[in-house]
């Protein structure tokens, strides 16, 4: 699956996703999204971030710049934080990508 600063991702409409307790919990709607052995999934502070970002309006390159900003991070260590958890998540149908 090829990931890309360039696009636009945003929280696929199968999953409902809350914060509860400062921890970002996902939940599957619909059969086929995520694993099979797993009903929610959290993610970590940064995950929590990078996820809060997915607005439908910026590139993951925009969310990468503005992370930098938020973390006391470089840009590789951001972005390649950005791009992983976006892979793992696009291949487990819980974001997509949308087209501007």
């Amino acid at each position: 699956m090829d990931i890309s600063l360039d696009l636009i991702y945003v929280p696929s409409e199968d999953i409902v996703a809350r914060v509860i307790e400062d921890e970002l919990i996902i939940v599957p709607l619909t059969a086929g999204i995520g694993d099979a052995d797993d009903n929610l999934y959290s993610l970590n502070e940064t995950g929590k971030s990078i996820w809060l970002h997915l607005d439908g309006k910026k590139t993951l390159r925009g969310i990468t710049a503005e992370l930098v900003e938020e973390f006391s991070e470089t840009q590789t260590v951001i972005e390649n934080d950005v791009l992983g958890l976006i892979e793992e998540l696009a291949q487990r149908k819980m974001v997509v990508v949308i087209q501007k």
